[in-house]
């Protein structure tokens, strides 16, 4: 069954096309997609799963058992990156400590709408607060990481505005779509928003895998340009991922959520964020390397949990 479920999504046509993405890139092809389609194919992957999710959200209201999720969700956002900055900074520098310990307790959007296609390819069903999980998630671990830099810096003088920092991580742009198309679609007249469900919803694999074609030539160039760190960096961009990962699989079980709501909050405990922490560390970090923490969460975490973490944390899940 393992084995199964392990085949069933690398035969994932919108995997495959992340392979794809991969290939091209190691043979040095020309295949590209323009900057302007993937940035609003992202856009819309984000609206896509934003709206949904809050339509979902306004069906079932705001219950105990969502307020406990969500709670757990802000708690592993702090935790997160609180012990991983001290492996981290056992063979890296602060502030890149810092950063990455941000990224890693941060999420990935896309991670997180692959995982909801592996649930709908299942036709299981999870709720649309695991939107509002996963919007909460991005800025306490980029807080908790700027604070952790300031704090063990050996020059203390900069000034840290957390203000200053939650700004930048809300006012992301990924941020703001998944955040502003939840609230739109809590509020949205039901019979109205049926009217945009071919956009918002029969498209929608279509253009995932699109983007995963891109991601995945992306994801191929980068991996190559953090080599130099050595093993430590990239055997951490494989272990910790896979240990949240696991560990959140197994504790959910004993939370009030169904199977689908414990993947999703599962692969945003694994994931790690190369699009709303890179945007604020330019600002509030910029002495921490983007050449570390975005290729290790896009080039090696990424992979990683579409190829092996949903199958993984899917098995756990199903075991507990």
């Amino acid at each position: 069954m393992n084995t199964e479920i392990l085949i069933s999504n690398l035969t994932n046509p919108v995997l495959l096309f992340f392979l794809l993405g991969v290939f091209a890139a190691a043979v040095k092809s020309d295949l590209q997609i323009p900057d302007a389609i993937s940035k609003f194919i992202s856009l819309y992957l984000l609206f896509s799963i934003g709206f949904r999710g809050g339509q979902e959200l306004a069906h079932s209201g705001i219950t105990q058992d969502i307020m406990v999720t969500l709670l757990v969700a802000a708690l592993l956002a702090c935790v997160i990156p609180l012990y991983t900055f001290f492996i981290l900074k056992t063979k890296l520098s602060v502030s890149d400590a810092g950063a990455v310990a941000a990224a890693y307790g941060s999420v990935s959007a896309v991670t997180f709408v692959a995982a909801s296609s592996f649930l709908e390819a299942k036709q299981i069903r999870y709720g649309g607060h695991m939107v509002a999980a996963m919007a909460l998630m991005e800025a306490p671990a980029i807080v908790i990481g700027v604070w952790l830099m300031r704090k063990f810096s050996k020059n203390r003088s900069e000034g840290f505005s957390v203000g200053k920092v939650v700004h930048e991580a809300f006012t992301n742009g990924s941020v703001l779509m998944i955040l502003g198309s939840l609230v739109i679609g809590i509020i949205s007249d039901e019979k109205q928003a049926k009217g945009i469900e071919p956009f918002t919803s029969d498209i929608f694999k279509g253009f995932l895998a699109v983007f995963l074609l891109e991601m995945g030539m992306v994801a191929a160039r980068r991996f190559k340009a953090f080599r130099h760190y050595g093993w430590f960096v990239t055997l951490f961009a494989i272990v910790i991922p896979a240990f949240n990962g696991c560990l959140v699989a197994w504790f959910s079980g004993f939370l009030p959520m169904e199977d689908g709501d414990r993947l999703l909050l599962t692969i945003l405990a694994a994931s790690a964020s190369y699009i709303a922490v890179p945007a604020a560390m330019r600002h509030a970090a910029p002495e921490a390397d983007p050449g570390l923490y975005i290729p290790m969460a896009l080039g090696v975490t990424f992979p990683f949990n579409l190829t092996i973490g949903l199958p993984l944390f899917w098995v756990v899940i199903s075991a507990t």
